[in-house]
């Protein structure tokens, strides 16, 4: 079993996360508060990430979530997708306002 490092390119923060466990499972490990969680197996499209660098491994995802063309380009849902490499996200789903909570006002 591998463990690679993923970092949420929104935050900056970094996690590690082994070739045998999803994206989604690592990202809750963090201990991030309102990460909003659903079936956890590709067909509600809550988790929907951006995979900006690196290779992973994919299981099969809803249509109605995430098209081809959205996959082709990177777009997957987290709970279906387990590292191969180090890997770099964006958060663009509906769990974006919960991971990305601005951590200064001044932010906004």
């Amino acid at each position: 079993m591998a463990t690679f490092t993923v970092t949420i390119e929104d935050t900056g923060e970094t996690y590690r996360c082994s070739d045998k466990q999803s994206l989604l499972l690592g990202m809750e490990a963090l201990g991030k508060k309102g990460i909003p969680v659903g079936c956890r197996g590709g067909g509600c499209g809550v988790c929907k990430i951006a995979v900006t660098a690196g290779e992973y491994q994919k299981r099969v995802m809803s249509r109605e979530h995430v098209s081809e063309q959205e996959e082709a380009e990177g777009c997957v849902l987290a709970c279906r997708v387990m590292p191969a490499s180090d890997v770099k996200l964006k958060v663009v789903g509906k769990m974006k306002k919960n991971v990305c909570r601005l951590t200064h006002a001044s932010e906004s």
